[in-house]
């Protein structure tokens, strides 16, 4: 089982990305479009993979790059953390869930 770290500050979620060339974007998983934002980090490539396509509606199943002031804004407003795998001297896990917080 992996050893796990919640996080729920904005400095740390972001640094946590940061090491791992993560970035914050947004896939919209409702029937219309801008009605139910889900959250997503996408890492290396995966955030240039879709540059050259037509443009598609929002909710047709790729996701968007936003900045992380509208990111940290869904995040915050839908009381979510984000669970890592801590860190380990030499390695740079990438797992990470995104989950409800318990308060």
């Amino acid at each position: 089982m992996v050893d796990t770290v919640t996080l729920t500050e904005h400095e740390a979620i972001r640094d946590w990305a940061a090491a791992r060339a993560g970035f914050p974007a947004i896939v919209d998983v409702s029937p219309a479009a801008g009605v139910q934002p889900m959250l997503r980090l996408v890492f290396d490539q995966a955030a240039y993979l879709d540059n050259d396509r037509a443009e598609r509606p929002q909710n047709a199943g790729g996701f968007e790059l936003v900045e992380w002031d509208e990111w940290f804004k869904l995040f915050d407003e839908q009381k979510l953390a984000l669970v890592v795998a801590r860190d380990q001297p030499g390695r740079r896990e990438q797992f990470h869930e995104i989950i409800r917080r318990a308060d």
